[in-house]
């Protein structure tokens, strides 16, 4: 039976596994890991020091910095004295800090460095809850009372006994509020999910049905951002339940070295990046000689028909399975290796849907991704590809103790003991997202004769045409991203006489077809030999689909999306409403006839 509470869980580790890594840091050259009696320790002593600061039962902490210890110490320490931890993206622009700062009515906030402090003192009188600062990094200590170094946070514990801290963990409810994710917000300000303790254990359980036997051997990479639902399921929630090793990489840059050395065990990954591994694999092998590209596609055929026979459960025997030995010597082996993925064996896609193209280019190098679903809404975990239960282009089936069903509109509902209380201070939207004990999640699926179901847009995000057809822009998006040099499409159309798309090139494969047609890269958006191969790529899309749905006419934006326009969230998903005002212009010059 487990215990009551995610900290409870948590400090039990300190106890089991006292000598056990339980995260890591790159320091001088080095992972330097740190074990669990002193993971715990640093939690219990920051937990003193919130209740030193005063912080009270359900009020909350705001933290802003990367993947880092601090941040999950600090999200640690604040439930284990009975507050509610909200993470902030660090793409957040000040406003937007704020905004969450002030909605959540947090007393303390952790930053990482004094710089990112004086990103916010200008808001200092709108943040009337806001009682103290503590800095993540070294920071030598200031004349500002408000603002506390980590040392010196830390110390304002030593005052207090532990036998304060133990009543105070003791006396958490589980139907109190234990945390709040705000949502990346894709229209409007974000919402706070407010999830309990009992909702929080249950998510947990239910989550951790994606790692296997013991779960305390794996090593995983913490490098998504902590204040999304899925990486906090992962870093926090899920090393404080079951107890294994996180390694932190503080900047996505990081990544491909990190990978390299840590060599995970089970690897996340948002389809951007899988996309971003894709094209670099890809950019590489058009340099490669005819011998290797021959040696390569042999081998990826190989690896795309075993991988078919295990998503199913099934061994390959015979001649396929000699094959399958001989091209993981020569090929997989090496691939998996220099991408640090060849000790994994669980490599996951969620947040956003992962287009076939790259599933089956992985799928090829025997490196079998498994989709999952979910929403901040239910702690992450609605539905997931089991293993020998896969169904390529499908988010699989539900979890253990989740209910999933469609509407009659196809959108898709959940229920389950780990589905959310409310948004915080907004019943309106409350009231609207939970009706007679179903979660609508706003995604339109269907669903298979054999359960399996498969996202096919948001219901927000149907486009009407001038002629009242309806149509999902997902898998025209889809398609046209399937070319190499795109790298993000946006369907444009509503009350419009006609599609029309925005694109933008994945950088790497421009830079690449600049060097080939001996171009500037400032000019290959627009560059006559480009957009003639989009317009066939185009061409080949609209003979799959009928009048209504055919793309008309498109244009190439001069520069990738990005957060920092405003045009992603921070989970890298388009920001349509934004697209559409930021390029207005453009969109307008093509329906200018």
């Amino acid at each position: 039976m487990p215990l009551p509470t995610i900290p409870q869980q948590f400090h039990a580790w300190g106890r089991a596994r006292p000598e056990a890594p339980a995260y890591g840091v790159w320091q001088e050259e080095a992972w330097q890991l740190t074990n669990w009696r002193t993971y715990t320790e640093q939690v219990w002593q920051a937990a003193k020091a919130l209740l030193a600061l005063g912080l009270a039962p359900e009020e909350a902490t705001t933290i802003l910095g990367p993947n880092r210890p601090e941040w999950t110490i600090f999200d640690l320490a604040t439930m284990t004295a009975g507050g509610v931890p909200v993470g902030i993206y660090v793409s957040c622009a000040p406003p937007q800090i704020q905004y969450i700062t002030h909605h959540a009515e947090a007393r303390v906030l952790l930053v990482e460095s004094w710089a990112d402090w004086e990103k916010v003192a200008p808001f200092q009188a709108d943040l009337p809850h806001l009682q103290h600062v503590v800095l993540m990094d070294g920071s030598p200590p200031t004349a500002d009372p408000m603002v506390y170094t980590w040392a010196d946070f830390l110390a304002l514990g030593d005052a207090l006994d532990d036998a304060t801290l133990e009543a105070r963990l003791a006396a958490i409810r589980p139907e109190q509020r234990a945390l709040l994710i705000y949502t990346s917000g894709t229209t409007g300000p974000p919402k706070g999910v407010s999830l309990s303790h009992l909702t929080l254990v249950a998510g947990a359980e239910i989550g951790n049905q994606l790692l296997p036997g013991e779960a305390s051997r794996y090593r995983l990479l913490s490098y998504l951002p902590l204040a999304h639902a899925a990486e906090h399921g992962l870093s926090v929630l899920g090393a404080a339940t079951r107890g294994y090793c996180v390694y932190f990489v503080t900047q996505i840059e990081q990544l491909p070295q990190a990978m390299q050395a840590v060599r995970p065990d089970a690897f996340l990954g948002v389809p951007r990046v899988w996309e971003k591994i894709h094209a670099g694999m890809t950019a590489k092998l058009s340099h490669a000689s005819g011998t290797k590209q021959r040696l390569f596609t042999w081998a990826t055929g190989i690896g795309r028909k075993v991988t078919a026979h295990r998503a199913l459960g099934e061994t390959p025997t015979g001649w396929l399975a000699l094959q399958y030995r001989l091209a993981h010597t020569l090929i997989f082996s090496k691939v998996q290796a220099a991408l640090g993925l060849d000790r994994a064996t669980l490599f996951l896609s969620g947040a956003a849907p992962l287009s076939q193209e790259v599933l089956g280019f992985f799928a090829g190098l025997d490196i079998l991704i498994q989709e999952v679903y979910g929403q901040t809404e239910d702690c992450g975990p609605t539905t997931f590809n089991r293993p020998g239960q896969i169904r390529f282009g499908s988010v699989g089936q539900p979890f253990d103790r989740v209910e999933v069903r469609l509407a009659e509109d196809g959108e898709l509902l959940v229920r389950g003991p780990h589905v959310f209380e409310g948004y915080y201070k907004d019943p309106d939207a409350t009231a609207h997202a939970l009706r007679e004990g179903w979660l609508h999640s706003g995604d339109l699926a269907r669903q298979d004769a054999d359960g399996f179901f498969y996202i096919t847009g948001r219901k927000k995000e149907i486009l009407i045409t001038a002629g009242g057809k309806n149509i999902a822009p997902r898998n025209l998006e889809d398609a046209l991203k399937e070319h190499p040099l795109v790298g993000e499409a946006v369907l444009v159309g509503d009350r419009r006489r006609y599609l029309t798309a925005l694109l933008t090139l994945d950088p790497e494969a421009a830079a690449a077809f600049a060097q080939q047609q001996n171009l500037p890269e400032a000019e290959v958006s627009q560059a006559p030999a480009l957009l003639a191969a989009l317009q066939t790529h185009l061409d080949a899309v609209n003979a799959g689909v009928s009048r209504v749905e055919a793309v008309k006419k498109f244009a190439v934006l001069p520069e990738p999306f990005s957060v920092a326009a405003g045009e992603l969230t921070p989970t890298l998903k388009l920001k349509r409403s934004a697209i559409h005002v930021r390029h207005a212009e453009t969109i307008e010059a093509l329906y200018a006839d």
